[in-house]
């Protein structure tokens, strides 16, 4: 079996034939023509480098048997992966966009968390990042303000005081920060510009939002301002803007419009599964944030560019336009 290769954001993959059912997935990635070795295989599932069927593999997963139509992938360069060096960090391709006395906003990559998580402490963060940048110069650890999913790229703002934290997070609660995301959807909606209302509950078993009855005491109010950008065969690119800033809000409240974002592997049911598109991660970049500065309130507002895998997708999807 020889590997396929696929774009750049992708990396390769391998699709299992007849010959290989019933092998370890370490074994099959440990062949000469694949990782060339156990330990290799090992440091890939520690990475989060590994993909079955597109889910992330880790080393629990190493003796899992291979069953016919298996797809495995190796995400080699997935952000934050590479080893730490001397001199650098392990979230060193974090871009620091601005930064005074008060907070700094970053460009945070995907496949990097926001923050650390207890469940995944090795993990690198952009926490880590700034935690490394700020420390040559004796200042304080950053204080975190708000994150955005691991693997959802673009603009995450971090305060240095407490002060500042306070004020920042005030503006979140109250509404006032604009939070603007770009989002690759399946589907075209209708109207091509509109808003989305639900009630939604975290589901702390399962660890995803749900959506709920807008009587039920547990449940939190979701609003999304959505417009399309562009459309292309079976996909659209669309704008969305939070008012509100539920955990995984914009994934869920596309899944139940049925536009469920490219790439989506959480917010996935039934049909779903069957989605045409290889990629590697959710379709979503928090595109500008906006917000008053929390010392002296002057107006501040960030844009972040696409990175290269969500602008090599849309390159191929306008190439396929009829």
């Amino acid at each position: 079996m020889k590997p396929r290769p696929e774009s750049a954001s992708d990396g390769v993959s391998w699709r299992v034939a007849a010959e290989a059912v019933g092998v370890r997935l370490d074994k099959f990635l440990a062949t000469a023509d694949r990782l060339g070795s156990r330990g290799r295989v090992v440091t890939a599932l520690d990475k989060g480098q590994v993909f079955v069927n597109d889910e992330e593999a880790t080393r629990a997963h190493a003796g899992s048997l291979l069953k016919l139509g298996d797809v495995i992938r190796l995400w080699r360069d997935r952000p934050g992966s590479a080893r730490r060096r001397r001199g650098s960090t392990e979230a060193g391709d974090v871009e620091v966009l601005y930064e005074d006395d008060a907070l700094l906003v970053v460009n945070k990559p995907a496949g990097l968390l926001s923050v650390p998580l207890e469940r995944k402490r090795q993990a690198p963060s952009a926490y880590d990042h700034l935690e490394m940048h700020l420390r040559p110069h004796g200042k304080r650890r950053p204080l975190v303000v708000h994150r955005i999913d691991r693997d959802t790229s673009g603009l995450v703002v971090f305060a240095k005081t407490v002060r500042g934290q306070d004020a920042l997070k005030d503006q979140f609660r109250r509404r006032d920060v604009e939070r603007v995301y770009w989002a690759v959807v399946y589907g075209h909606p209708t109207p091509s510009a509109g808003t989305w209302r639900d009630h939604l509950v975290w589901d702390t078993t399962a660890l995803i939002q749900k959506e709920t009855s807008p009587g039920d005491p547990r449940g939190k109010e979701a609003i999304s301002h959505y417009r399309v950008i562009e459309v292309y065969q079976g996909t659209s690119l669309l704008e969305v803007r939070l008012e509100t800033g539920k955990r995984n809000q914009i994934r869920l409240q596309a899944r139940l419009r049925g536009h469920t974002l490219v790439g989506e592997r959480r917010y996935v049911y039934g049909p779903d599964s069957l989605r045409p598109l290889a990629f590697a991660r959710q379709a979503l970049h928090a595109h500008r944030l906006s917000f008053r500065h929390p010392v002296d309130g002057r107006p501040l507002s960030f844009e972040a560019p696409l990175p290269a895998d969500l602008t090599g997708m849309l390159a191929r999807l306008r190439r396929s336009r009829p």
